[in-house]
């Protein structure tokens, strides 16, 4: 009696800019071991690096890779051409700068079997290759950087809200019409929810890792989180009764401490406990977070911690209602899921 092979399976990889880890990442999903076939898409943003020459050399050398434009280096934009040009009845979503784990592919295939689900993703384990990479990633993977979010920190497999990645069904993705274009940042977050909405479970699993590079400066890393925060307000406004209250700390210590500056500098010097009182607990907090790393490490995970936290209330509490509104009209355009064509 011959056993069934395993779906096919579509890798989509938007990159823009990725010349320092897109062969890594492809070498990562090329070496997976996994019984069924296997394609990689390349959505190819307008990069500025030697990304498109990388892409190049990837799809010369193995035929299962290809790639297709995406010329407004957009990510929903990229992952939705990568969706329609694939075929495979499994889609898989890896970033340019992500490495999956070995068997992260098979592990996926069979939870989603498993479990039933439209959606399954596991933990986001950032790895720095320097002092403040390491630092950045010490604080996206403890409680104080990001909260209780299992695809940061981890946890025991369940329904989650969201995902890392994700390893979905195609036909769950083509009825919901793919990734929203709108969202610029967030868009993972966002189609979860409607898919959650629609009754399709979306399943976080430890099994499965993926390797993830942290911003390479404060700049970066403050730039990300700032768009990190002002499109989840996007989310919150456009999807009523989404908003989680771990998503308001950020914006709400921000708020405070600024209220402690003006306060201290202005009326009494008790003003100051308040951003006093934020940097010690980032500094205390961060000991945990840094432990068994070097002091170069340690030093650099308060930095780490306040950008991160600082820039996201303050996206936040900046998002213009434009943006909103803009989302809303495009949504209007948007057949209903059941009347979509496919992708």
């Amino acid at each position: 009696m011959t056993s069934t092979p395993p779906p096919a399976v579509s890798v989509i990889m938007p990159v823009l800019n990725e010349e320092r880890h897109l062969r890594n990442s492809v070498q990562h999903i090329l070496g997976q071991e996994y019984a069924g076939d296997l394609e990689v898409v390349i959505a190819l943003g307008p990069s500025s690096d030697d990304t498109d020459r990388i892409a190049a050399e990837l799809t010369a050398e193995d035929p299962r890779v290809r790639t297709v434009p995406n010329p407004t280096g957009r990510t929903p934009a990229g992952l939705n051409a990568a969706i329609k040009a694939s075929r495979h009845p499994v889609v898989v979503r890896v970033d340019g700068h992500g490495m999956l784990s070995p068997g992260y592919i098979a592990t996926a295939v069979r939870l989603l079997e498993e479990t039933g689900a439209a959606n399954v993703g596991g933990i986001m384990h950032a790895e720095g290759e320097n002092d403040w990479e390491r630092a950045v990633a010490c604080a996206m993977t403890s409680k104080i950087g990001v909260g209780n979010a299992a695809f940061h920190t981890g946890g025991t497999a369940g329904e989650a809200e969201t995902v890392y990645l994700g390893v979905f069904r195609r036909e769950v993705l083509e009825a919901q019409g793919g990734y929203n274009e709108e969202f610029i940042r967030a868009q993972d977050w966002e189609l979860n929810f409607r898919i959650r909405q629609d009754g399709g479970l979306i399943w976080f699993s430890p099994e499965l890792l993926v390797s993830y590079r942290p911003r390479p400066s404060v700049r970066a890393l403050a730039k990300q989180y700032l768009h990190y925060g002002r499109w989840r307000h996007v989310v919150a406004r456009y999807h009523a009764g989404s908003i989680n209250p771990r998503y308001l700390a950020p914006p709400t210590a921000l708020v405070a401490i600024a209220a402690g500056l003006v306060t201290g500098a202005v009326l009494t010097p008790w003003g100051f406990v308040v951003p006093a009182g934020y940097l010690a607990a980032i500094t205390f907090g961060s000991l945990p977070a840094g432990k068994g790393t070097s002091a170069g490490v340690r030093v650099r995970i308060p930095v780490a911690l306040a950008t991160m936290h600082m820039s996201w209330g303050w996206g936040f509490l900046t998002s213009p209602r434009k943006l909103a509104r803009r989302v809303r009209a495009s949504s209007v355009a948007r057949p209903a899921a059941a009347d979509r064509h496919q992708m």
